[in-house]
């Protein structure tokens, strides 16, 4: 049975708008043998869609079910938390859509939760509404803890970064829904059908991708790609099973 592969995108597929050299190949080696895939990100920024569009663009093609992101995770968990219920969000497009597609409402009035997801439009006005809130009584949700993310120019600021200074005012720390939140996982493995013994974990961050792979049960592989260099790996008291420069250097039939 060919082995399922759950894989995250920013610094394994992608830095920003280049490709990684080898992940064409690596998609056409997926779809050719037959393996179960899927692309899992904890970027909470764009929709299924936006991520089908923008693989398009840089000559992969694949259908918008092969995505789930930390967004679709929150609005899930949120849903079996609190049916129908409202949040105030500081997040892009992908994390608003998902919450909307869960039946619930967006609003700065006595909202149940305070999520947080990556955004570029982050400021100071945000910061202190979403301190009030949760001062007064709303939960603080992260849709994950990253605290950089790959770019073509280098590492820039991700979710952890900006949940930091309202939980410092505020004293509360978030409950954070993606990698390596093992609910994040479970979520991946349900969707994509399949059972972890026969399931691969690729990724290019130790503290999400691999770490969550490894208390999931799967096997994981590490590429250098991303944010991960071979001088941190002595930071860490756990190793990947896989360690490999890019994703061109994958062979699924040996792993």
């Amino acid at each position: 049975m060919p082995k399922s592969v759950i894989c995250d995108m920013d610094g394994v597929i992608y830095r920003g708008n280049e490709l990684i050299p080898g992940a064409v190949e690596f998609v056409e080696q997926l779809q050719r043998g037959g393996h179960k895939f899927l692309f899992l990100t904890n970027n909470s920024k764009h929709t299924p869609r936006d991520l089908k569009r923008r693989l398009e663009m840089l000559g992969i093609n694949v259908s918008e079910d092969h995505f789930y992101t930390s967004g679709m995770a929150t609005a899930l968990f949120l849903q079996s938390q609190k049916a129908n219920g409202s949040a105030f969000v500081i997040g892009d497009a992908g994390l608003t859509n998902a919450l909307y597609d869960v039946g619930y409402s967006i609003t700065e009035h006595s909202p149940d939760y305070v999520v947080v997801g990556e955004t570029s439009s982050y400021n100071f006005e945000l910061i202190v509404k979403a301190v009030r809130l949760i001062e007064g009584g709303a939960r603080f949700i992260a849709t994950n803890p990253d605290l950089v993310g790959p770019t073509e120019f280098g590492n820039v600021p991700a979710c952890g970064c900006l949940t930091a200074p309202i939980e410092r005012a505020t004293g509360i720390r978030p409950y954070f829904v993606g990698k390596p939140n093992s609910l994040m996982m479970r979520i991946a493995l349900r969707k994509i059908g399949d059972h972890s013994e026969n399931t691969i974990m690729i990724g290019d961050r130790m503290d999400t991708d691999i770490v969550a792979g490894m208390e999931a049960g799967l096997k994981t592989c590490l590429v250098l790609s991303g944010v991960t260099t071979m001088d941190m790996l002595d930071k860490f008291p756990y190793k990947p099973d896989v360690i490999v420069d890019s994703i061109a250097h994958i062979d699924l039939s040996a792993m």
